[in-house]
């Protein structure tokens, strides 16, 4: 009897037991079921490219112009990811670019000779040449009729560095009786917009920019742009360039050249052009932007020294 006893309080146990084991046998067949894949629940991501423009507007208007552009290079080219970024000012724009933050920028002419020192090469430019040229703005009523009428009066340009929009002008100025070292006072404001305000604003008797900026400002606010006229305009030069960083693949380079130089091929691509405002982007090399380089030699030599 006490072993009857014994042997039923035994089997619960064994029960117990064959459940645990039968349990862990299960548990073994569903581990060897399942065998993650890497990769298959965390795909790669692709390669993040910064894309910089160099600061044509301010830079909410920069992004509302070239976002577009930038999107359709994510939806053209699915293996990488185009990240536009803004600078607030020339001085932090060529900041990223020396430091070789940018993987694409648009520099401008003189820029781009720089960021070839850098780590660059150009691949493509704005087409339009004749538009990449000085223009200097007055008042109507500013009563200012000759160059020589702004000695002992302020200009304003967007930056030191700005080339259509700066060195154009100051050489016009100095091959017109100004030397601008001491006959005016240079302002440099930190952008196209700030340039042409100083001088609608009466800040300044007279404001360096380029036709582009000039251009949307018209379109956008014609009322206080009706009160400035242009009064001179310089020859043209080459216009803004692209440049690519060295490390840049290039099979995705050559990708995103040929999306960038197809856009006025489309009517979607002409209306994202037309916001600039140009026609068109275009192939360029190194070697396209010699006279640029001849200008700044010349501009260092004869109104202030560069770095070029």
């Amino acid at each position: 009897m006490a072993r009857f006893k014994y042997f039923r309080s035994f089997v619960p146990l064994l029960a117990m037991l064959a459940m645990a084991l039968l349990a862990g046998a299960c548990g073994k067949r569903d581990e060897n079921a399942y065998q993650p894949v890497l990769g298959q629940a965390n795909p790669l991501q692709a390669t993040e490219y910064v894309v910089g423009i160099h600061p044509l507007h301010n830079p909410q208007r920069l992004m509302e112009v070239y976002g577009p552009i930038v999107d359709v290079m994510n939806s053209s080219i699915p293996d990488a990811r185009f990240k536009l970024e803004a600078s607030r000012n020339y001085e932090e724009f060529e900041k990223k670019l020396y430091a070789g933050h940018f993987a694409f920028a648009m520099p401008n002419p003189y820029q781009t000779l720089l960021s070839l020192r850098h780590g660059y090469r150009v691949f493509g430019k704005m087409a339009e040449d004749e538009v990449f040229r000085g223009i200097i703005l007055v008042r109507k009523d500013s009563g200012i009729r000759a160059v020589t009428d702004l000695k002992g009066k302020a200009v304003s340009y967007p930056a030191a560095t700005a080339l259509a929009a700066t060195m154009m002008p100051q050489y016009y100025l100095h091959t017109h009786g100004v030397d601008i070292n001491r006959d005016i006072e240079n302002r440099y404001v930190g952008s196209q917009e700030s340039s042409i305000l100083n001088v609608l604003r009466g800040h300044v008797a007279a404001g360096a920019t380029w036709p582009v900026p000039w251009k949307t400002f018209v379109a956008e606010h014609p009322d206080m742009a009706s009160q400035l006229e242009v009064k001179w305009e310089t020859e043209p030069l080459l216009n803004n360039g692209w440049v690519v960083r060295e490390d840049v693949p290039a099979p995705l380079a050559d990708k995103f050249a040929g999306v960038l130089f197809g856009l006025h091929k489309s009517a979607a691509g002409k209306l994202m052009l037309s916001a600039l405002p140009i026609v068109s982007f275009e192939a360029a090399s190194d070697e396209t932007y010699r006279p640029v380089g001849i200008f700044l030699e010349k501009f260092s030599r004869t109104v202030r020294p560069i770095d070029h």
